[in-house]
């Protein structure tokens, strides 16, 4: 383990926090513009797309997508682990809030799944923005 050398306050800028048995915050936890990225899907909603950090942003393909109909995708990304837990959120590129649902179906060491369905009542070509954030575990 290396040593602290940027204090900011009590701590330290570039601590390593191992074997706590809690991390509490009053304000925000998450990862820093350097963690996140972005990626867009080329051809259609089941292209896979590679983005290899803790957190982004993911632009699917605006192809159509019919009622009560799954599309699934690979989000390859080498910090995936197995035992990982991967949070989905739909931030944006539909019209109509509440038109779709979006989860993770499948993980392995390196990728997920993910499926998104409309649930909308009717046909829709969108594309859909998906934020993801990996909680990654030993």
């Amino acid at each position: 383990m290396s040593s602290n050398t940027i204090p900011i306050g009590v701590a330290y800028l570039d601590q390593e926090i191992v074997g706590a048995e809690r991390i509490l915050t009053d304000r925000e936890l998450g990862y820093t513009a350097n963690a996140q990225g972005t990626v867009t899907q080329a051809t259609s909603k089941s292209t896979a797309v590679t983005l290899n950090k803790s957190a982004g942003v993911i632009t699917m393909n605006n192809a159509s997508l019919a009622t009560a109909t799954n599309a699934t995708f690979t989000l390859n990304n080498n910090l995936i682990s197995a035992n990982d837990t991967v949070i989905l959120t739909i931030s944006g590129g539909q019209t109509t809030p509440g038109s779709y649902n979006v989860f993770a179906n499948s993980l392995a060491a390196g990728s997920v799944s993910i499926t998104l369905r409309n649930i909308s009542g009717g046909s829709l070509s969108e594309a859909i923005v998906i934020n993801f954030a990996l909680i990654h575990c030993a």
